[in-house]
C-alpha cells in the first residue's frame, strides 16, 4: 500500500512552499518522501522533483499558443491530456515506488480543478485503484480570516473540495507567521454559526441576512470545515499538520513493532 498527500487551494494560498517546507521537515527527521509536480506551469522548485507532468510533454505556453487559450482554460486542457494518459504515463511512474512509499502532489492553484471539474478527482480513483491511501490538504491564506466575507469565500471552496473529491481532507491556515495576533484567528478554526452570522450581518446590507444565515448553518451544519494553523518557521507545527496527516491515510499503522531486548537487572 502506498500512501499520498494531494496539496490543493487558490493560487497564492502557499502550497508550493509548504511542499519545500515539509520535504525539508522530513530529510531533518530521517524520513523519506517523493515529491510530484501536477502544475505544468510551474518552472522553479525549492525541492528534488521526483516525478514532473512536464515530462509527459505538457506545456501551458504551447496549448495557449497553438489553442489561442488563456491560461486557465489552457492549465485544464494539460490536465485533461494528463487524465487521457493515466493508465500509461501515470502508471509507468507509479511503477517506480516501492509499495509503502509517500507521495506528495504539488497541484495547480486553478480552483476549478477540485471544486467541479472532474479532473482531480478521476485522478485520485487512479490512485486508490493503484493501493493508495490519499488525503486532501487544503491550504488557505490566513490574511483570509481578516475579513469574514472572504473566510466564508474560502470555507465554500474547501467545502465544495471535499464534495467533489471525497477524500479524507485536512485544512490548514497557512502563512501563520505573517499573522500579527494569534488570536484574531482563534475563533476560524472550528467556527460557529451564531459567530459567522453576526459578523455577516454587521459587514452587509440588510437585505442579505437569509443569505448569510444559510451560509452559516450550511458550514454549521456539515461540522467539518475546521482548520489547523501552520507556521512554517517552527518545526513543532510542521509535525503536527503532518501527524493529523499520517493519521487521515493511516501511515505506519502497518509498521512491524520493534521490540528491544534488555538484559535482566543485577542483584
Amino acid at each position: 500500500m502506498g500512501y499520498a498527500q494531494l496539496v490543493i487551494g487558490p493560487a497564492g494560498s502557499g502550497k508550493s512552499t509548504y511542499c519545500s517546507s515539509l520535504y525539508q521537515h522530513c530529510e531533518t527527521v530521517g524520513r523519506t518522501i517523493h515529491m510530484v509536480n501536477l502544475d505544468p506551469a510551474a518552472e522553479h522548485f525549492s525541492y528534488p522533483v521526483s516525478t514532473d507532468i512536464r515530462e509527459l510533454l505538457i506545456s501551458l505556453d504551447d496549448v495557449m499558443e497553438e489553442l489561442g487559450m488563456g491560461p486557465n482554460g489552457g492549465l485544464i486542457y494539460c490536465m485533461e491530456h494528463l487524465e487521457d494518459n493515466l493508465d500509461d504515463w501515470l502508471d509507468e511512474q507509479l511503477e517506480g515506488y516501492l509499495d509503502d512509499d509517500y507521495l506528495v502532489f504539488d497541484c495547480p492553484g486553478q480552483i476549478e480543478l477540485f471544486t467541479h471539474v472532474p479532473v482531480l478527482r478521476n485522478f485520485v480513483e487512479h490512485l486508490k485503484r493503484k493501493n493508495f491511501n490519499v488525503c486532501a490538504v487544503y491550504l488557505l491564506d490566513s490574511q483570509f480570516v481578516s475579513d469574514v466575507t472572504k473566510y466564508i469565500s474560502g470555507c465554500m471552496a474547501s467545502l465544495s473540495a471535499m464534495i467533489q473529491l471525497e477524500l479524507p481532507h485536512i485544512n490548514i491556515l497557512s502563512k501563520m507567521d505573517l499573522v500579527s495576533n494569534k488570536k484574531d484567528v482563534e475563533e476560524y478554526l472550528n467556527p460557529e454559526a451564531q459567530v459567522l452570522l453576526s459578523q455577516l450581518n454587521r459587514q452587509m446590507a440588510p437585505k442579505f441576512g437569509k443569505l448569510n444565515k444559510s451560509l452559516a448553518e450550511l458550514v454549521d451544519d456539515y461540522s467539518m470545515v475546521n482548520f489547523i494553523p501552520l507556521d512554517l518557521r517552527k518545526e513543532s507545527s510542521i509535525q503536527y499538520v503532518l501527524s493529523h496527516i499520517d493519521n487521515c491515510i493511516q501511515y505506519g499503522e502497518d509498521a512491524d513493532v520493534k521490540v528491544r531486548d534488555f538484559d535482566p537487572e543485577e542483584d
